[in-house]
């Protein structure tokens, strides 16, 4: 997969943000309503990266700064739209747009990254457990919600090791 840094205003993005959303009307009965400006993924606020394979978009994923105080962090972010297209799942892609993520986050200085998802997408739950990703107390949008999980991890920046 090649993994490309892009607006998410970009229509690549969009697409996918968009089936995204479908999927969160399919298992939830309604659209994420967790508020999203697209300024909050431009430096240096954010970034936001679309994955491709043999030309097709596939895979989001992005991370935020966030005001969250986890895992013991002063300078956190928030990983927010992390999704694999159906016909392109159970390949490691979402794991490897998530080792992306932290790569950039933490070169970008952040220290921990922290997540909401739901209870009825256990997939995403066991991919970031597997991670070492660990629960955390909630927060944002969903914070207090029965569907809502929150997890968190500390990153290092690979080039200080």
């Amino acid at each position: 997969m090649r993994i490309e840094r892009l607006p998410i205003t970009h229509p690549d993005a969009m697409l996918l943000v968009e089936a995204v959303q479908e999927e969160y009307v399919a298992r939830y009965g309604g659209r994420d309503e967790s508020p999203v400006d697209p300024h909050d993924f431009e430096d240096p606020l954010g970034q936001f990266f679309v994955g491709y394979l043999d030309g097709t978009p596939v895979a989001t994923g992005a991370w935020r700064r966030s005001s969250v105080r986890a895992l013991g962090a002063e300078v956190t972010a928030e990983v927010k739209r992390m999704y694999v297209v159906p016909a392109a799942q159970r390949r490691g892609l979402a794991r490897r747009m998530l080792a992306h993520l932290e790569a950039t986050a933490a070169e970008a200085g952040v220290e921990a990254l922290v997540l909401e998802t739901g209870m009825k997408q256990p997939e995403a739950i066991s991919l970031y457990l597997s991670s070492g990703y660990e629960p955390i107390p909630g927060f944002g949008h969903y914070c207090g919600s029965e569907l809502s999980r929150c997890f968190g991890r500390r990153i290092h920046d690979p080039r200080s090791l």
